[in-house]
């Protein structure tokens, strides 16, 4: 995909962010900017510090300094229940599914806001129509469907909740190359649809490939940003994260 650029302001914009876990420091001085209808990705190697960066934005970490403004308002502080209301919605790495309830009522959790609940059925259209083994397994319990599936019920599930930027870690971790390909696949539709997404994932020749634009994290730093046509273009990244 090619980079376009997206006038206005940004929807999620992070400056000068700071985390840590007791006296381990693991974030230092992240600033980074999501764009309306952009997909950028997040990329590096394990333990670099993007998991922790999402759970950050999404209220369940608590930083050390910084600003984390979504549509212009800090919400450094508030409660993640406040941060989804908002328009916030992390999918974890995982999924985070309830495995003995079925695949409908794990979408119905999924519109808990009063927002969303209204428009349950319109959702669930929609969800069925990008992901349709979801609707075929509507009635099974989680726990009975393939690792896939469960990845397209989790990113579902996010959407119930009509989120104004959908983050997503590690959608394809675990999954065979095919599979892969469709959630992919997928999240670019979602994109075409008009979701913004801030992606996780360590499959960088994808993620690069997928997103508008990328930042790259290492030892809980920015190493290097901007568009993704241009990344994949400069030497070190291709040798440390491309294999070239």
């Amino acid at each position: 995909m090619s980079y376009k650029p997206i006038w206005g302001s940004p929807t999620l914009k992070i400056e000068n962010l700071n985390v840590s876990y007791g006296k381990l420091h693991v974030l230092w001085d992240i600033s980074i900017e999501v764009k309306n209808k952009e997909i950028v990705a997040l990329i590096g190697s394990n333990g670099a510090g993007k998991t922790t960066l999402l759970k950050t934005i999404s209220g369940l970490v608590k930083p050390l300094s910084g600003v984390i403004e979504f549509n212009d308002e800090n919400v450094v502080g508030r409660p993640p229940y406040d941060i989804c209301r908002k328009g916030i919605i992390h999918v974890p790495e995982g999924g985070g599914l309830f495995p003995r309830m079925t695949v409908l009522e794990n979408l119905e959790v999924g519109a808990f806001l009063s927002d969303s609940r209204r428009l349950l059925h319109e959702s669930l259209d929609r969800v069925y129509k990008l992901f349709p083994v979801l609707k075929e397994r509507q009635q099974q319990r989680v726990e009975t469907l393939s690792g896939g599936e469960r990845q397209m019920l989790a990113i579902a599930r996010g959407l119930m909740a009509r989120p104004k930027l959908l983050m997503i870690d590690e959608p394809t971790m675990g999954l065979a190359p095919k599979v892969a390909l469709e959630v992919y696949d997928a999240i670019k539709e979602l994109n075409k649809d008009g979701v913004t997404i801030l992606l996780v994932s360590q499959e960088v020749h994808k993620a690069l490939e997928l997103a508008d634009r990328a930042y790259i994290l290492e030892a809980g730093r920015i190493l290097d940003s901007g568009p993704c046509k241009e990344l994949v273009k400069n030497t070190k990244i291709k040798e440390a994260y491309l294999g070239v």
